[in-house]
């Protein structure tokens, strides 16, 4: 696709002697950094608006300049920027994931990263089937006749994916760590299984579909999970390895820092060369970084990282909803479609219906099943916390337009009209939920779970059963006597009970041994730094 189109304005050679340059490209890229360096001019005086944010901001700031365009167009398409999955999947979205696993509280990810998977997993396929069936009951009955099975299936799979980069701004991980971990965690998995879905849904033989190709489905997610998780690791453990044997900081640390992005960027662009799942590899690799590649560098390269990686990704994020605002208003889009203005705003709320629908069918039951298994007393989720892991789980944003795109482009042989409609349906979806649940969002929580707060359980550390863990887990080795003489009256527990009645807990407590035992000695991380000759460390250890 084109990214950046031609606008009908005098020839370069006139303005410039630099001819190598085209006219349009200035144009369009002139535009869009001076529409970036308001929103953060904006969004700085908006740091305390409590319905406003960046995202909200960029896109209505996209839409205004797109209306201006096209008044100076008189109506017609300027051809200022055109939707390009390739600048969105290849560009902008890798440093965005790259950088929330990076910045992610670890130990309050993985605490709840059986209800993130069961979300983001289970959750999205309910949505999927709930959106794809109603869309084909539904759309029948407004005269929509000419999509096919694989059209239906796709709605289901492009709407099921949430926003992860709007939830970044809506919610904080310091306020309320539990959602934030949650509805992020959970929207980083459940972008990449809408993807799967839809690149799935087009390989099927629709000609030839039986229960074994529903067992093909879920083995083909599976395989892609696991797979893309096991790369983003190697590919974080990889550079961990190299920066803490060659200690590159001695001698530059640009070195050191060119070295992490150039990793993290390859984990994407190698899981999307085998068809695995970038989103899901680059952020793994954010998260297997910060733990162990990001202490084997200097202090000054730590500090660098820690702002080149939020300052990339805080870009990409204004320049996605800047992207979309204005994309929205190519009026080439809305004049393809035959559908009256009814018909496209009937579209448009059936499809938001279904998406409300199909998130509270796996939000609630799944909320309320972890609370009766999974759960102690001390840490259920709370109705309140169901219901805003619920609202802010239902904006959609850059990911459903691409995917929209993928399926609906007129360069496919369907029926030109309905493809039009789906991608203008798609758009106000977008529209409406990114500026109405984005900027309800803050206030919502501060309404619900802020005011009147006190410590919430579920976000709590469990540092009763721990310390109950370890207890109990010397007394099992005999080192009950190095614990004082009242705990030798606990009951002994086998591991395998520890870990059916504290899963989470048990799970991090052997993590951590594994961990401290074999796994820093070799990539290095906090404790173990790595050592050279003639270094702060080496003096301190010759003095001592």
């Amino acid at each position: 696709m084109t990214l950046l189109g031609a606008i009908p304005i005098p020839p370069l050679h006139q303005l410039s002697s630099s001819s190598y340059l085209s006219s349009s490209t200035i144009i369009a890229l002139t535009i869009f950094f001076a529409l970036l360096c308001v929103c953060i001019i904006i969004g700085h005086l908006l740091e305390q608006n409590r319905w406003l944010n960046e995202s909200i901001t960029a896109l209505l700031l996209g839409l205004c300049t797109g209306g201006v365009v096209l008044l100076v167009r008189k109506s017609e398409s300027s051809r200022l920027l055109v939707f390009s999955e390739d600048l969105f999947f290849l560009y902008l979205l890798p440093p965005i994931i790259f950088n929330a696993g990076f910045q992610v509280k670890k130990k309050q990810f993985f605490r709840n990263f059986s209800t993130i998977l069961l979300f983001g997993v289970f959750g999205t396929i309910i949505s999927f089937c709930i959106i794809s069936f109603g869309a084909f009951l539904l759309f029948k009955t407004i005269g929509i006749t000419s999509l096919s099975v694989e059209d239906y299936l796709a709605i289901g799979a492009i709407l099921s994916a949430t926003d992860s980069v709007c939830t970044l701004q809506v919610l904080s991980q310091d306020q309320t760590p539990f959602l934030y971990s949650t509805v992020f965690g959970e929207g980083v998995v459940n972008d990449a299984t809408s993807i799967v879905l839809f690149y799935s849904v087009q390989d099927l033989d629709f000609s030839n579909i039986d229960a074994g190709t529903v067992l093909k489905l879920l083995g083909t997610f599976l395989y892609l999970f696991f797979t893309s998780t096991a790369l983003g690791v190697s590919a974080g453990l990889v550079s961990a390895y190299i920066i803490k044997t060659l200690y590159f900081g001695r001698h530059s640390t640009n070195r050191e820092v060119a070295l992490m992005m150039l990793m993290a960027y390859l984990s994407y662009m190698v899981a999307e060369f085998l068809s695995l799942s970038g989103i899901l590899a680059v952020f793994f690799c954010g998260i297997v970084m910060s733990h162990y590649t990001w202490h084997n560098v200097t202090e000054s390269s730590r500090i660098t990282t820690m702002h080149a990686f939020a300052t990339i990704s805080f870009i990409s994020e204004t320049f996605i909803f800047l992207y979309v605002g204005m994309d929205a208003l190519d009026i080439n889009k809305w004049k393809s479609s035959s559908a009256s203005a009814g018909t496209s705003i009937a579209v448009s709320a059936i499809l938001f219906t279904l998406v409300l629908i199909g998130r509270a069918a796996f939000v609630f039951p799944i909320a309320n099943i972890e609370n009766c298994v999974g759960r102690r007393n001390g840490s259920k989720i709370e109705f309140k916390e169901q219901f805003i892991i619920w609202w802010a789980g239902l904006i959609r944003g850059a990911v459903t337009i691409a995917l929209s795109y993928n399926q609906f482009a007129e360069s496919k042989e369907k029926s030109t009209g309905d493809s039009a409609l789906m991608i203008t349906s798609t758009i106000i979806v977008v529209l409406f939920s990114t500026v109405v649940f984005g900027s309800i969002t803050k206030p919502l929580i501060e309404a619900v779970m802020l005011q009147h707060s006190k410590p919430s359980t579920s976000d709590a550390a469990e540092i009763p059963s721990l310390e109950d863990l370890h207890q109990l887990l010397f007394i099992e080795n005999d080192n009950s006597a190095e614990q004082g003489n009242n705990q030798s009256e606990l009951p002994k527990r086998s591991s395998l009970s520890l870990l059916i009645r504290h899963p989470t807990t048990t799970v991090h407590y052997f993590w951590r041994k594994f961990d401290d035992r074999f796994m820093r000695p070799v990539f290095g991380g906090r404790g173990f730094v790595p050592f050279v000759p003639g270094s702060p460390t080496d003096a301190a250890d010759q003095n001592s």
